[in-house]
């Protein structure tokens, strides 16, 4: 069976849905499925297995900013790979979004199905309801992430939807290399807007012991801001952009994982990650956070955007061994219910049913 993988967002550029899609594909050749990844690229492809189809442009929605390909000359690549590639089936991630997924949905003939990522109002899908709802019949199969991106999409197209929530590659951060650490050490990774709440942990932070280390990974609008905020404090490390296997490394060596979202969370695939390294986390406690960390058990939940409760939490967690043992062999156990090669499997099954 030879599968097409349609992502709307730059593969060079870290982002949850182009994690997933690069994970699936990766874990369906395992099973002996040919599966290829279709998507824009800023700069070459970061893997072996993916066909380029141009370059971004960076397009603002649901909070945050999507690095999105919509131009005629990626369309007309994405044309040109669907004819020679021969796909048996063609497997579209957001597939209303803007750029190769939404090319493929008008005017493929290959089989598709879709899987809808977004969770929340969507401007889009409210003004253009009827138009949207039209293409959306052209799925052979409808799956969503989490019930919050089924009743984003449910609400706005009807339809019925499998829920298959996202995967994680539980061994390609079981066995990473712990990165070295200087003392207790919180890591934070993600997009430097509001909705992530770096600011909120930066925050928490004032209030922890002074040998506590924060490493903040990634970049976006309010890095000059928030670095500005906190020049002087030597506890906080700015990485910048770091590839995937030093998130791997960071988050086996760091004493615990945050994750301060204020909303707009529809799975929490880097919860996985962390639990599956073998980090303790924190996170917000949002409906798609659990969707994947029971409050208590796999990981502390605290409100979202509530700095002194976020601070507690923290510090329970760096000066509780006990509680650290339990989350950490608690969340390598969750990791694994969610183990990508158990996706990649039932979308095997999917592929062959919609065939």
């Amino acid at each position: 069976m030879r599968v097409g993988l349609v992502c709307p967002y730059s593969l060079t550029i870290p982002g949850g849905v182009q994690g997933q899609v690069m994970g699936l594909a990766r874990a369906l050749r395992a099973t002996g499925v040919d599966a290829r990844v279709l998507a824009p690229c800023d700069g070459p492809p970061p893997e072996p297995g993916i066909t380029p189809l141009g370059r971004s442009v960076p397009f603002a929605s649901n909070g945050s900013v999507a690095p999105v390909a919509p131009d005629p000359p990626c369309a007309i690549r994405t044309l040109s790979t669907l004819r020679d590639e021969g796909f048996d089936i063609l497997h579209l991630h957001e597939p209303l979004c803007p750029g190769p997924p939404l090319t493929a949905l008008l005017t493929a003939g290959t089989p598709m199905i879709g899987t809808f990522h977004r969770a929340g109002h969507s401007t889009a899908y409210t003004v253009l309801r009827p138009i949207v709802r039209r293409l959306a019949a052209r799925l052979v199969l409808r799956c969503a992430v989490s019930e919050d991106a089924r009743v984003t999409a449910c609400d706005a197209l009807e339809g019925d939807y499998v829920l298959l929530f996202n995967g994680v590659e539980v061994e390609r951060f079981a066995k990473a290399t712990p990165w070295p650490a200087d003392g207790p050490t919180i890591f934070f990774v993600g997009r430097h807007e509001p909705r992530k709440g770096l600011a909120v942990l930066l925050d928490a932070v004032t209030k922890l012991p002074s040998d506590v280390r924060v490493w903040v990974a990634g970049d976006g609008p309010a890095t000059a801001e928030l670095r500005e905020q906190t020049a002087g404090d030597e506890r906080v490390e700015w990485l910048g952009r770091i590839d995937d296997a030093e998130v791997a490394r960071r988050l086996r060596g760091a004493d615990v994982f945050c994750a301060p979202s204020l909303h707009g969370e529809s799975f929490g695939v880097v919860l996985l990650e962390a639990m599956a390294a073998g980090a303790p986390v924190v996170a917000s406690d949002l409906p798609g956070y659990r969707n994947v960390a029971r409050a208590d058990h796999d990981a502390l939940l605290v409100p979202p955007g509530d700095a002194g409760a976020l601070a507690d939490a923290l510090r329970r967690v760096l000066g509780g061994a006990d509680l650290r043992r339990h989350l950490v062999a608690a969340g390598e156990a969750r990791a694994a219910e969610f183990a990508m090669d158990r996706l990649a499997e039932r979308y095997a099954e999917l592929y062959a049913s919609a065939l």
